[in-house]
């Protein structure tokens, strides 16, 4: 694998990375793969950590990837974010704008890639618009203001009062990251899941602490049910605290209820959004599988047994041959599968931002070209790709996930 390599001057992109992004190449199943597009596993707490200094100095060396890419073959509407389309949308009903598409730093940051390669990726990703970096254990690049960092609390150490939802555990996780972040406050704290030893007041108020002193600027939920988010809503209207503004849920062609029937219910109502993750099913659609379980694939990994399970079932195998038929809808459309699955669920308007992961530059590049692949799903293909699916959910006023 051809990846970008920083020198003391510049930022080089291989001339072996020669096609664009909207073009149908695709190098996922090239080399070890690293686990893509997914929001951490519970239970997962990441460690490695990418120097803040040596980042910036990595934005100030390249202000803009432009010149290097046209040196190499690449176009501008790689690098550029006015010509990939970057589109902003808000968070729920907050002011806070975030770009379509951000950056899982489970992936880029999991211990899976080096240091200097993950510095090329956030590199790349601000450079192309991206202005939000979730589930950071890194400081991204720019100018502070300009970006969008959020972080996760509920894992951490090993003792009771270093995981969960407690007051306790909330101030002094959001402390601890900050410290590992070197950063005096995120602009977002999920609620990584929910903590049924916790009272929700206790959840909501600690909250509206970490929101009045600095910490945060917002608070969001992740993988909570639609009836956890609004019982938090109601506590905030009752106690006059601040509720959350978002919710992180799995979100990709398999897997459309929650995000299309139960959460556009609560943005009308309460104003929460939505960040969705694991657009390619954690690479159930990248191919990877078609098969079987390759070397070195996130299903072969320890620890995944039940993404083994999940692909070598008779749904499997019917999700398998589904994809073969929208392979045909994304040739048509000059793209990749990924490239589709990732505007598939850009097209949804309720989505204030799609999560990519990305262990590789050519990955990352393969997956920014969804932007241009956007403008072309027109509501007939939509329909199309929806008769090969066969999971239109159909919308009731139900809180229940």
């Amino acid at each position: 694998m051809h990846a970008c390599r920083s020198t003391s001057s510049e930022l080089y992109i291989s001339p072996r990375i020669h096609k664009l992004p909207s073009e149908p190449f695709s190098l996922r199943r090239l080399g070890p793969p690293g686990c893509r597009n997914a929001s951490p596993p519970s239970g997962i707490s990441v460690q490695k950590s990418v120097s803040a200094g040596g980042l910036i100095e990595c934005i100030r060396r390249n202000r803009t990837l432009g010149g290097f890419a046209t040196m190499h073959g690449l176009s501008l509407a790689i690098t550029m974010s006015k010509r990939t389309g970057m589109l902003y949308r808000n968070l729920g009903k907050s002011g806070l704008r975030v770009s379509c598409v951000g950056l899982g730093t489970w992936v880029t940051f999991g211990g899976q890639i080096t240091d200097e390669t993950a510095e090329q990726l956030m590199t790349i990703a601000y450079e192309n618009g991206i202005n939000l970096f979730d589930t950071a254990e890194v400081y991204a690049a720019g100018k502070r203001s300009s970006i969008v960092i959020t972080t996760k609390i509920y894992w951490g150490g090993k003792a009771e009062t270093e995981r969960g939802l407690s007051r306790k555990h909330i101030i002094e996780g959001l402390k601890a990251s900050l410290q590992r972040l070197q950063l005096d406050y995120v602009d977002v704290v999920f609620a990584n899941r929910p903590d049924t030893n916790t009272p929700m007041e206790e959840i909501v108020r600690a909250m509206t602490y970490v929101i009045n002193h600095g910490m945060s600027m917002y608070w969001g939920t992740s993988r909570w049910s639609a009836m956890e988010i609004m019982e938090a809503y109601s506590v905030a209207r009752q106690f006059n605290l601040i509720p959350p503004v978002c919710e992180q849920a799995e979100y990709h062609v398999f897997q459309r209820e929650k995000v299309e029937v139960q959460l556009p219910e609560l943005y009308h109502k309460i104003g929460v959004g939505a960040m969705t993750w694991s657009p390619l099913a954690c690479g159930i659609i990248t191919g990877k599988y078609e098969d079987g379980i390759p070397m070195y694939s996130r299903a072969s990994l320890k620890g995944y047994q039940w993404l083994k399970e999940r692909i070598v079932s008779d749904e499997g195998r019917r999700q398998r041959a589904k994809l073969k038929e929208l392979q045909s809808v994304a040739e048509d459309l000059g793209c990749t599968l990924p490239q589709l699955a990732i505007a598939w669920c850009l097209r949804n308007e309720g989505v204030s931002s799609v999560l990519l992961g990305a262990s590789s530059t050519e990955q990352l590049l393969e997956d920014l070209g969804a932007l241009q692949v956007l403008p072309k799903l027109t509501n007939q293909i939509v329909m199309e790709m929806d008769n090969v699916l066969g999971n239109k959910p159909h919308s009731k006023k139900d809180y229940r996930s």
